[in-house]
C-alpha cells in the first residue's frame, strides 16, 4: 500500500457550476475505483484552480481474480455433434480450444462454461486511464473547449499530477503530461512550482498561501468574521450559500470590512443586500439590529496592506448603489401603474399579465367561500401585485419582485394589509421558504399559484422528468403548504372544479393528481401511508394531513405490526355488499361483541381518534375470525357477516385504504 496523490490543475473555475457538481465528484471517483477493483478510502479537496484526491493507502496492483464465463446451453452450442456458431463464439470469447471446453449445470440446464484466472494489473498502468474516465464523467453544465477544440472541461486544464508513493505516474491527457508541478498562490507566482513528493506538495502549498482543504478555508473566514464582529461591534449576516461560493473562489481568504455612504441607506435594505450579494459577493453588516453602511468582502490576495483592495471594492459598490438610488427615486416618482400590464405578454395562449390578474381575481372570489376576506380589498391587492414588473428596479433586480412592489404601494398610501400581500404573493418560493404571514396575503398567493397551475395545465405545459421550467411543482407544494397553514377545510377537487370555467378545457384529474403527488415530498413517512390516505378519495387537504399524521403516529406505537396484520386481513376479505346489516341475524357471541363495540364508535371523529379506536377492535376481530365462519352455506348469515366486515373496512376507508398500506 502506498500514498496516492492526484491533482488536476485548472484555470479559475466558476463557483456555482463547481458547487452543483460537488456532491457527485467523490461518488464518480468511487465508481471508477470500483470498476477497476482498486477501492480504498480517499479525501477530496478543491480550490478554484485545482481538484485534488488523496489516498493514504492505495493498492500497488489489482488483486488476481477468477472470471467465470457462461455460454449457450449444450443443445444450442452443438448440432449433429459439431459446434454451432454460438459454440464457436464462446471459444473465441474465452480464448480456448474445443478440447478445453467444459460444461456446467445452471438452473437445470447444461451450459458452456469456462473459468480462468485474470492477473491483476499494476495500478501505475491504470491510473492515467482512470483519471481521464473520472474527468470525462464530471458534469458542470457548460464546458469550455481548447486545444483546437478537441479538449473539453469546465475550464482548460493546465497541469496533471499523479504520484504513487513518491514516484511520478507518467501519463498524458488533455494535451498535458503528468509532472511533479503545481500552482501556488498568484500573489506569489504565476508559474508552476516543482516539488519532489507528496509531503513536499502539501508543504509547498501551505508555505505559498494555498489552503487546500475547503473546510479550513471556511473556518478561517468564520474566525475572521468573529474578530471583525467583536472589534467593530457589528453583526455579519449569515449566508451559507454565499459562504460556499466564497470558499470555492478563494485559495487564501481574507475577510475585510468596507463601508459606503450613509445616504444610500435610504434605499430599501433588500436592494442594498441583493446588490452586494449577487453582484459583488459581499456579506451584509448589521449594527443595533439595523442594516449598517458597511460590508464584508472576502479577498483572495496576499499582501501587507489591504487598504487598496478595500478602497477598490468600495468604489465598485458606490457605483452600483448610485444606480440603485436613481432607480428607486425614479420609480417612486412614476408610481405603480397596473393598467400598463395590458400590453405585457404573460404567456402565449394565456394572454397578458392583465388577463392573468383578472383570472386571479376569479380564483380569489372562489377562495372567499373558504376564507371570509374582503373581496374588494383582494381585488386591489391583486390589481397592483404585479405592477412592479414595469419598474426600473425590477428590471435590474428581478428577484425582488413583490418586495419592491410593497414599498411602492406603501409610498402610494395603500394599507399595510395590501402592501404585505403584494410583498408575500410569491411565497413560499423555495423548499425552506416562509409562508405568507396573514390570511389575506395567503389568499393572494393562492390565487397566483392556482391560476398558474390551471393556466399552464390547460395549455398542456405539464412538467416531465426533471424539467419544470415554470416551477409548477413548487407552486403545487405552495398551495398545499398555505392551505395547511391556514387550517380551514380546503377541498382541492371542489375548488378546481369551481374555477375550471375560466380556462381552456383539460383533464382536471391530471392536475389534481399532480398536486396530490407533492404530498410525498412533504412528509417523512412510509410512502404507502400517503397512497392509502389518497385512496380514501377525500380531497380535503386538511383531512388528508390529519390522516397521514395519524397513521405516522400510530405506526410508531408498540405492536403496530400485529394490529396492522389483523386489519390487512380484514381489508383483503372485505367485499362491498348492497345490503344493510341485520342485527337480529347476528347469532354467534363473537360477532355480536364485535358489532356492539363497532357501533359504539364515533365514525365522525378526527382521523387520529377514529384510527385509534378502530385498532382497539383488534382482539374482537381476531376472536371473530377464529370462532365465526363467514362463508357459511346459509346465504343470510353469510351476507350479514360480509356486511359487518365491509362496514369496519369502510370506516377505515374514511381515513385510509388499508389495502394500500405496506410495512
Amino acid at each position: 500500500m502506498k500514498r496516492l496523490l492526484i491533482e488536476i490543475g485548472v484555470e479559475e473555475m466558476p463557483a456555482i457550476p463547481l458547487l452543483k457538481e460537488l456532491k457527485n465528484i467523490e461518488l464518480k471517483w468511487q465508481k471508477v475505483l470500483e470498476e477497476y477493483h482498486l477501492q480504498s478510502e480517499f479525501s477530496f479537496f478543491y480550490t478554484p484552480r485545482r481538484l485534488t484526491l488523496l489516498h493514504e493507502k492505495f493498492k500497488e496492483k489489482q488483486e488476481d481474480s477468477v472470471i467465470e464465463l457462461i455460454g449457450a446451453p449444450k443443445e444450442i452450442a452443438y448440432k449433429d455433434g459439431k459446434l454451432t456458431q454460438a459454440g464457436q463464439s464462446f471459444l473465441q470469447k474465452a480464448g480456448i480450444s474445443e478440447d478445453e471446453l467444459e460444461f456446467k449445470e445452471i438452473k437445470g440446464k447444461e451450459v458452456l462454461y469456462h473459468q480462468k484466472k485474470q492477473v491483476g494489473k499494476k495500478s501505475a498502468e491504470l491510473l492515467g486511464e482512470m483519471i481521464e474516465k473520472w474527468l470525462k464523467s464530471l458534469n458542470f453544465g457548460k464546458s469550455m473547449r481548447w486545444g483546437k477544440g478537441e479538449f473539453e472541461f469546465i475550464r482548460p486544464l493546465r497541469s496533471l499530477v499523479c504520484i504513487l508513493g513518491d514516484d511520478l505516474v507518467e501519463f498524458e491527457g488533455y494535451g498535458l503530461k503528468s509532472a511533479k508541478k503545481t500552482f501556488i498562490h498568484r500573489s506569489v507566482s504565476y508559474d508552476l512550482a516543482e516539488f519532489k513528493g507528496i509531503s513536499e506538495y502539501f508543504e509547498l502549498l501551505e508555505k505559498n498561501f494555498v489552503i487546500l482543504e475547503q473546510n479550513k478555508r471556511r473556518e478561517k473566514i468564520l474566525a475572521e468574521f468573529k474578530e471583525l464582529e467583536t472589534k467593530f461591534k457589528i453583526k455579519i449576516a449569515k449566508d451559507n450559500e454565499l459562504l460556499d461560493e466564497v470558499v470555492a473562489i478563494t485559495e487564501y481568504p481574507k475577510a475585510l470590512l468596507g463601508s459606503f455612504e450613509a445616504e444610500f441607506l435610504d434605499i430599501p435594505s433588500e436592494v442594498i443586500i441583493t446588490s452586494m450579494r449577487d453582484n459583488q459577493r459581499y456579506f451584509a453588516v448589521f449594527k443595533d439590529g439595523n442594516l449598517a453602511n458597511n460590508f464584508i468582502v472576502v479577498a483572495n490576495a496576499v499582501c501587507e496592506d489591504y487598504s487598496k483592495i478595500i478602497a477598490g471594492n468600495e468604489r465598485v459598490l458606490r457605483a452600483r448603489l448610485s444606480d440603485a438610488m436613481f432607480f428607486w427615486q425614479n420609480d417612486l416618482k412614476s408610481g405603480l401603474a397596473p393598467d400598463k400590464l395590458g400590453s405585457m405578454l404573460y404567456l402565449e395562449g394565456l394572454g397578458t399579465l392583465k388577463d392573468k390578474i383578472e383570472r386571479e381575481k376569479k380564483v380569489a372570489y372562489a377562495l372567499c367561500d373558504i376564507y371570509k376576506s374582503d373581496f374588494k380589498e383582494l381585488c386591489i391587492a391583486i390589481d397592483y401585485a404585479k405592477a412592479d414588473l414595469l419598474t426600473s428596479m425590477i428590471y435590474e433586480f428581478p428577484e425582488l419582485q413583490g418586495i419592491m412592489g410593497s414599498y411602492y404601494a406603501k409610498a402610494q398610501g395603500f394599507s399595510e394589509k395590501i402592501c404585505l400581500a403584494i410583498k408575500q404573493q410569491y411565497l413560499p418560493n423555495s423548499e425552506n421558504s416562509p409562508l405568507p404571514s396573514a390570511e389575506f396575503s395567503s389568499i393572494v398567493a393562492l390565487a397566483n399559484k392556482l391560476d398558474s397551475l390551471m393556466g399552464l395545465f390547460s395549455l398542456g405545459k405539464i412538467p416531465t422528468g426533471t424539467k419544470d421550467p415554470y416551477a409548477l411543482r413548487r407552486a403545487a407544494s405552495g398551495v398545499i403548504k398555505i392551505a395547511l397553514n391556514l387550517g380551514l377545510k380546503f377541498d382541492l377537487c371542489e375548488l378546481l372544479s369551481k374555477i375550471a370555467s375560466n380556462y381552456k378545457e383539460f383533464d382536471l384529474k391530471s392536475l389534481e393528481n399532480f398536486i396530490f403527488e407533492r404530498l410525498y415530498t412533504l412528509y417523512e413517512a412510509n410512502a404507502s401511508f400517503i397512497k392509502a390516505v389518497l385512496a380514501s378519495k377525500n380531497s380535503d387537504l386538511i383531512h388528508i394531513d390529519k390522516a397521514i399524521k395519524a397513521l405516522i403516529a400510530l405506526s410508531a406505537k408498540p405492536n403496530f405490526d400485529e394490529k396492522f396484520s389483523t386489519f390487512k386481513r380484514l381489508a383483503n376479505i372485505a367485499v362491498k355488499i348492497n345490503s344493510s346489516l341485520d342485527e337480529n341475524a347476528l347469532v354467534e357471541a363473537e360477532e355480536k361483541a364485535l358489532y356492539k363495540a363497532f357501533k359504539e364508535l364515533n365514525l365522525k371523529a378526527e382521523p387520529e381518534f377514529l384510527l385509534e379506536k378502530l385498532f382497539a377492535l383488534k382482539p374482537k376481530i381476531d376472536s371473530f375470525f377464529d370462532k365465526v365462519m363467514i362463508n357459511v352455506d346459509d346465504e343470510g348469515l353469510r351476507t350479514n357477516r360480509q356486511v359487518l366486515v365491509y362496514e369496519i373496512y369502510k370506516a377505515f376507508l374514511s381515513v385510509a385504504d388499508i389495502k394500500e398500506l405496506s410495512l
